[in-house]
């Protein structure tokens, strides 16, 4: 018969596109009062992977990971998908969103992402939110899976994560 044990703590990390700096520059301490002391925020870059968010946000589009200090309990990823979603509606202008607030978690074995939209390979959370492994850890790097976003796949963002994953050994 298994054990029934807590989780172990993951790393709480919410990625972001918009294109205008003053609204991430507004998000920021928003998320800051939620989540506790940001430890990381990653480079501004341009995003141009999709144009599905260029009438939304605007163009050009750029990415920022914001990532946390503090560990959490990786049940709590619903909640906090919810509370982005309210953030991102105070921030929002003429109906229309002005950042994308996408939370997800980093553990030693995977990358996790948070959704609002059901597809195959995600799994319900309850409260209308999924969840969904997007990269695992195999062979001393994080590896993308069939569904995972072109943008994660990246080296640079391969790369930003296990630097956050070395962060999150120590820890």
């Amino acid at each position: 018969m298994g054990k029934i044990r807590p989780p172990e703590p993951v790393l709480l990390f919410i990625g972001t596109l918009y294109s205008r700096p003053e609204i991430f520059d507004r998000a920021s301490p928003l998320l800051e009062n939620s989540y506790g002391e940001i430890l990381f925020i990653s480079p501004s870059v341009r995003w141009d992977y999709s144009s599905h968010y260029r009438n939304e946000l605007g163009w050009p589009i750029f990415r920022q990971f914001i990532f946390f200090r503090d560990t959490i309990d990786p049940g709590a990823l619903a909640d906090i998908k919810l509370h982005t979603i309210s953030i991102e509606e105070k921030l929002s202008a003429g109906g229309k969103r002005s950042i994308n607030l996408d939370p997800g978690y980093l553990c030693l074995p995977r990358v996790v992402l948070a959704s609002t939209k059901n597809y195959s390979h995600r799994i319900y959370l309850g409260k209308g939110i999924y969840a969904e492994v997007t990269l695992l850890y195999q062979k001393n790097t994080y590896q993308p899976l069939m569904f995972t976003y072109r943008d994660y796949q990246d080296t640079a963002c391969i790369d930003l994560f296990l630097r956050m994953r070395k962060y999150l050994e120590k820890k």
